[in-house]
């Protein structure tokens, strides 16, 4: 590919205005009206004493600017002049400046940042009235637990300090924040976010976790699920007050635990006759001796957790053992175990097949990652509270339009969405004060894009039944 003109250096210039630069903003924020964001953050942000006066002015515009901008790929406060530009203006009311909404987002503490938290709860619960977003959920759904350093660099960052993170398998120190995320998702659907809290990074990985599984749990009810609800995570949340939050929430729970002395006892008393291989999703055979490549065998037996506290439980701890790759040419197996405590009624194989699949919050974490949270964008813990809050709200946001484009995008990623769907140029004319979105010929997800035009532009809210 090569460029098939010869430009000067005055070729290029700065001067349409009927140019719009994410057209697939249109659809998107036209969704988050239909579900009623702009009315939620009117009706629940409030900042009663400012800083600044005009900080707090007009606040719930100010943030759907924000999260639009998120949705088309902002990464920092600076990222909100995308829509901005050109016709964008023109396209949508109530554009704000970065510099406007970083002064809104310094008027946050930790406080306020709580009614962004149930913002993002009620817009959830409001988009699958709206969309189907969690198919299969009737039957059972999962709340998966997790949290994530993020790094930053000097001084300025408040609540920033040293925490553990593990990076290509090693346990680091590197200094950072560190949210704390809840996801609901269902066996055939994608991960919507449920819960979002910033804390410092120093923070132990279980605080908080108690808290966010019930509201994770509400939020989940609160969407109309009525099955059964599993939560699901790692050994940082294998305690006795998040097994107690779950029952006392109604859901059951598979959730690691470490291996102590105890857990290491119970394990030795497991009969070498009662390991029984795992046939893990996509795993082979040997094409010579048609055995299983995974090496991966579980047991189980009844267990006590907890015993020395208020909480004990007595469940099914399940223990997955594989070969010790650091001694393959022992004489006899060297075996690694991987203890997990659960109170679900499955088959041992299944259980251990479905706590494993605990890893897909690792998708929105690498979505998150990969946009909103690229970076810390603010100096102060309430902006980047509220900066955390509004990237959730945008990744459900996003998670929505994918499930009305097509099943495929029903579980793209956010970067794939942002590429294909919102980020088009389009010419605004407005022919016999008509407008009309003028998109590039030949795009390669025309279809796709109409698809999505339709079932948003097109929809038709079902009028209410009169007795």
């Amino acid at each position: 590919m090569q460029v098939s003109h010869s430009f000067a250096a005055e070729s290029a210039v700065f001067d349409d205005d009927h140019l719009v630069s994410c057209a697939g903003l249109v659809p998107v924020m036209t969704l988050a009206s239909q579900t009623g964001l702009s009315q939620l953050l009117t009706d629940k942000v409030h900042i009663a004493e400012p800083k600044i006066k005009s900080g707090s002015a007009n606040p719930a515009p100010k943030l759907a600017t924000l999260i639009a901008a998120m949705c088309a790929g902002a990464d920092c406060i600076d990222d909100v002049d995308i829509v901005r530009s050109g016709g964008m203006k023109t396209l949508f009311d109530g554009v704000y400046a970065p510099s406007t909404i970083g002064t809104l987002l310094r008027e946050f503490t930790f406080g306020r940042a709580r009614q962004l938290e149930s913002v993002l709860r009620e817009h959830l619960a409001a988009l699958s009235r709206r969309v189907d977003l969690l198919p299969g959920a009737q039957e059972r759904v999962f709340i998966d637990i997790d949290s994530l350093l993020r790094p930053v660099y000097g001084h300025a960052k408040q609540g920033a300090s040293y925490g553990h993170t593990k990076i290509a398998g090693r346990q680091i120190l590197r200094k950072g924040l560190s949210p704390l995320i809840t996801t609901i998702s269902a066996q055939t659907a994608a991960p919507v976010i449920a819960g979002a809290r910033l804390r410092a990074g120093k923070t132990n990985s279980g605080k908080g976790a108690a808290r966010m599984i019930a509201q994770a749990v509400a939020t989940a009810r609160a969407t109309g699920i009525t099955g059964d609800i599993l939560v699901r995570g790692d050994s940082a949340y294998g305690n006795g007050v998040v097994v107690a939050a779950c029952r006392r929430a109604g859901a059951r729970f598979s959730l690691v635990l470490t291996k102590n002395r105890t857990v290491a006892a119970a394990i030795a008393t497991i009969d070498d006759g009662a390991w029984t291989p795992v046939q893990y999703p996509g795993a082979v055979r040997d094409p010579d001796t048609g055995e299983w490549i995974s090496d991966a065998e579980v047991a189980e037996i009844p267990y006590t957790a907890f015993a020395s506290t208020s909480h004990a439980v007595t469940a099914r701890l399940i223990v997955r053992r594989v070969k010790d790759a650091r001694h393959r040419d022992a004489l006899f197996p060297v075996w690694r175990y991987h203890p997990f405590f659960t109170d679900t009624d499955e088959t041992t194989a299944e259980a251990d097949i479905t706590h494993r699949r605990h890893a897909i919050i690792e998708t929105v974490l690498s979505d998150l990652i990969d946009g909103p949270l690229a970076h810390m964008p603010s100096g102060r813990f309430g902006a980047n509270s509220a900066w955390i809050l509004c990237a959730a709200i945008a990744h459900n946001l996003l998670r929505a339009v994918g499930v009305l484009t097509s099943k495929a995008y029903a579980v793209a990623r956010g970067a794939t969405l942002r590429r294909k769907i919102v980020i088009i140029p389009a010419r605004l004319t407005r022919p016999q004060r008509r407008p009309v979105l003028h998109l590039p010929s030949h795009w390669p997800w025309t279809d796709l894009w109409l698809e999505l035009w339709r079932n948003v532009i097109g929809y038709s809210p079902p009028t209410a039944a009169t007795t």
